[in-house]
Parts: C-alpha cells; sequence; structure tokens
C-alpha cells in the first residue's frame, strides 16, 4: 500500500498545482447538480466542481466540509456506457492530480465508454485540508516513516510519536478526526448522486483498491464494474498496520529485479553497474547504509548530510517502478565514490507542508486502533530486522497511531457477499504491496472477484509498468464487461 511511500510524496505534493486550477469552481447547489469549470491542462477537456458532504455523517445536518472534483467527459457519446471514477493511493495522494496524469490515456485504451471521474479525498488538493502543527523535522518522509536508530533501537521513535499524536489531537480538529476510508466511501456516493449516475465503475490503485472494496461493500448495488490494482491485506482488525508490515516482505521480492538490472552489463556505458554479479548486489547496498549510519556523507543538500536511513528510504522509493533503478544505482556509486558527491532527491531532504503531513498521519489512525505497547514494538522491530535488514525493521515499528484516540467506527470487513464484478490486478513483486498481501484480499472477495497475475515488478499495474497483457485484461473488462472465466497469469514481458 502507499502509505507513506515516494508515491504519496509526489502525488500530494502535485496536488498543490492541481488545487490551483480548483479556485474558479464554485459548489454544488444544496439538492442539486455540479457548478463545472474548466481546469487542467490544455486539450484534455478537464472541469472541475466542488462538492459539499457532512463533516460528520453521524450528523448530516451539522457542518459540511469541501470535496474537490473532477470530470472528463467522454468524446464519443455515442459510445459512452457510464462513468468511471479514478481512486488514488495514499492515504495522501489527489484524485484529480491522477486524473490529470492518466486522463487521455484513460481515454485512449477505454475509446470513449466512460466519462471519467475522480475526487479530492478529504485532507488533499483542493478539497477541505488540516493541519497538525509538526515541526519541520517531523514532516521530513524519513522521520514519518518510523526507521529505527542505526543500532535499532526505538526512543526516538517513540518520543516522536507522542509528540506527532498528541499535536494532532491539539491541532488537527473535527477535519482531521473525520478523515476515514469509510467517510471517503460515503463521500464517493455523494459524488455518484451529484453526478446523477446510478452506478458507477471505478479503477482504485493501492490504497484506492481498499477505499474500492469499502464502497463495493457498502454499496454494493451501485457498483458496475470494478478494478482493484495492486491490494493489500483487508483485515479489519490490522488494516494499515498490516499494510506497512508487509512492506518488509515486498522489498525482498522486488529488490532481485534491481540487483539484476544493477548487475547488467548494459549498465557499465551508463557508469551504473554496480556489481559483476546479481547477488553481490544486496550486499553491497546493505554495507553502504551500515557504513553510512555511522559515518554520514555530504550530500548537494547544504546540512542534510546522505545517512544509512536516508539510502534505505530512497531503495524504498526506488523499488516501485524499473524507471527509477538509474537515480538509485547513481545514488549509490556517488555515495561509495570519495570523490563524488551524492545528490538525495528532494522527498528526502525536504519537509512535507503540514496538511500533507496530517492526511498521511491521519486516515491510518482514524481507521483502525493500533496496539499500544512499547516492548511488544522493540521485540518486533529486532525481529523483522533481522529477518528483512533492506527495510531496518520501519514497516513494524511504533507510529503516532500507537497514541491515537480510539477509532471512531469499526473497519468495514471484505466479504463474498455481493455481484461479482470486481477484477483484480497484482504484481508477482510487488515492495508495497506484496503478493502475498493481495492474495489476502483475493479470498476475502472469493467468487466477487477474478486475479490478473502480473510477473512483473512494481506497483500499481495497469498503464504504469508496461506489461501489455494486464492492461488487456483491464480494457477489455472496462470496455466490454468480460472479464477470465477464471484466475489467470500474464507474463513478464511487452506484449
Amino acid at each position: 500500500m502507499t502509505t507513506w511511500t515516494r508515491n504519496t510524496l509526489v502525488l500530494a505534493l502535485s496536488a498543490a498545482a492541481v488545487a490551483a486550477s480548483l479556485t474558479g469552481a464554485r459548489a454544488a447547489q444544496p439538492g442539486g447538480g455540479l457548478d463545472w469549470t474548466p481546469c487542467g491542462p490544455d486539450g484534455l477537456g478537464q472541469e472541475c466542481a466542488t462538492l459539499s458532504v457532512p463533516l460528520d455523517y453521524a450528523d448530516p445536518g451539522g457542518r459540511r466540509t469541501s470535496i474537490a472534483v473532477s470530470r472528463i467527459l467522454s468524446d464519443r457519446p455515442d459510445e459512452r456506457r457510464g462513468t468511471l471514477v479514478v481512486i488514488p493511493g495514499g492515504p495522501g495522494s489527489s484524485g484529480v492530480g491522477r486524473l490529470t496524469a492518466k486522463g487521455a490515456a484513460l481515454r485512449g485504451e477505454l475509446g470513449g465508454t466512460y466519462d471519467l471521474v475522480a475526487m479530492d479525498p478529504r485532507g488533499v488538493g483542493g478539497s477541505e485540508r488540516a493541519s497538525c502543527g509538526l515541526d519541520e523535522d517531523d514532516r521530513r518522509l524519513v522521520n514519518l516513516r518510523p526507521w529505527p536508530a542505526a543500532d535499532g533501537g526505538i526512543a526516538a521513535n517513540v518520543a516522536r510519536s507522542r509528540r506527532t499524536a498528541e499535536a494532532c489531537a491539539r491541532v488537527g480538529g473535527e477535519v482531521l478526526a473525520n478523515m476515514t476510508t469509510a467517510n471517503q466511501a460515503r463521500d464517493l456516493d455523494r459524488f455518484r448522486q451529484a453526478l446523477g449516475e446510478e452506478k458507477l465503475s471505478a479503477w482504485g490503485v493501492s490504497y484506492g483498491t481498499y477505499v474500492g472494496a469499502v464502497y463495493a461493500q457498502r454499496f454494493p448495488g451501485r457498483t458496475d464494474r470494478w478494478v482493484l490494482d495492486s491490494s493489500s491485506d483487508p483485515d479489519p482488525r490490522r488494516v494499515a498496520r498490516g499494510w506497512l508490515a508487509f512492506m518488509s516482505q515486498g522489498a525482498d521480492d522486488r529488490f532481485p529485479d534491481f540487483a539484476v538490472w544493477a548487475s547488467h552489463p548494459d549498465r557499465a556505458a551508463q557508469g551504473l553497474r554496480l556489481a559483476e554479479r546479481a547477488e553481490d548486489v544486496r550486499p553491497m547496498v546493505l554495507a553502504l547504509a551500515d557504513r553510512l549510519d555511522r559515518e554520514p556523507k555530504e550530500s548537494t543538500k547544504p546540512g542534510v548530510p546522505l545517512t544509512g536511513t536516508m539510502l534505505r528510504q530512497a531503495l524504498q522509493s526506488a523499488l516501485y517502478a524499473d524507471a527509477a533503478f538509474p537515480g538509485f544505482a547513481r545514488l549509490v556509486r556517488d555515495a561509495r565514490d570519495p570523490g563524488r558527491t551524492p545528490a538525495p532527491t528532494p522527498d528526502l531532504t525536504e519537509a512535507l507542508s503540514q496538511e500533507d503531513a496530517a492526511i498521511m498521519i491521519g486516515v491510518v489512525c482514524n481507521d483502525v486502533a493500533w496496539p499500544r505497547s512499547i516492548p511488544a514494538h522493540r521485540r518486533a522491530v529486532a525481529a523483522d530486522r533481522a529477518r528483512h535488514p533492506l527495510t531496518a525493521g520501519f514497516p513494524v515499528n511504533i507510529t503516532p497511531c500507537s497514541f491515537w484516540k480510539a477509532p471512531a467506527e469499526k473497519p468495514a470487513r471484505i466479504t463474498d457477499r455481493g455481484p461479482s464484478n470486481i477484477l483484480m490486478i497484482q504484481s508477482l513483486r510487488d515492495p508495497s504491496t506484496p503478493y502475498a498481501a493481495g492474495l489476502r484480499m483475493r479470498a476475502a472477495l472469493g467468487e466477487r472477484a477474478r486475479l490478473v497475475t502480473v510477473d512483473q515488478g512494481g506497483h500499481g499495474m495497469y498503464l504504469g509498468n508496461g506489461n501489455a497483457c494486464g492492461d488487456r485484461a483491464v480494457t477489455e473488462f472496462l470496455r466490454s464487461g468480460e472479464r477470465p472465466a477464471r484466475d489467470t497469469y500474464c507474463a513478464n514481458r511487452p506484449g
């Protein structure tokens, strides 16, 4: 899941630009439709509006909050069969921004079959936002992710988690308290009503698969053709805590792809061949991280040396897509070479905005109760570091959620009760939502779903990682409604 990931950061930061295009969008009239105004890049035909929904659905007549929404109408009205909602990952990613990024590709794939729509979840982009009033250092990604100390200690994580939870409780108010997956699903159904649609089709990615599954559980009769791309375990006892814990296995599953790439002879001409044999890349990267723990190296960012934790975080980000491999290899090369100065990317050196930090923390802590025992976390970190040194214990470490107020409602239990109209697509080597976690969602959905397994590395399969077989399976389902008769497999090749 893209909880506390580079994808979350990049999309959340890009949401600021999207939000600027929403300033001319006016709120929906009570009981009426949406008032659309042009937004987004020229030529895409994108429009934006603002949807008003209850801040707290337990008090429908009380305070309301604003949700930024967007659409791209079908350019072939005679071919149109419905409306497809793009559900972003995160928590913290912009649906409006993702529609901007993927709108042209979706239009080309789907041939005008759908109007394309999306919304910014609460706390994101053009929707009403919240802040926790955190210090700058506590808003850096390497600290929002609970990386233990170099020796495996978690005392600093405990202190940071406690003060972060206290700050969010003190500053975040009602807006932050109502940022939940359940409310995102309810907001989505209000969006459906405002669009005048009896049903929606959907493409949810990463955390968006959980939002999509919760919507399909709560509103099964409102779902048409439902795609869940890169799912994790929907166990209601764990939810985001389980998603984070699975990332240890995800990194182990995915790293061999990078090792093969980084040891290939073709890398020599690029100056990025890290080893002659793939099996030598992992110990070399781990040894470098350990050395940087002891002796951080001056970077191109003044006052921010490259540490072992930053290198490990850079690796986690790079595993999301093959296109990121060169950047990480360059960072490793420069960190090892005494004559070079490593250049960490901004997501490693810059603090997130107050609003982006709040949404990344708020949803996962509001959704489910997290364990509070500090000794139990200490033991879990020690065990996970030994089993999965690439992630060094962060996926099971303590977070602000251990000091959070109890959730207002229990998470939905995803079941096999409902229409059989769901297509899952899952990578065999996903660093964030590993295949084993995706199989938990598949088991929960039973005969409601079919699974397309893609022998491909990376996170986010449809129109994202270049596997034409997987893309065809999703496109065929969305255009014709035809799913594979049984779970199926796509080989690791472009065609």
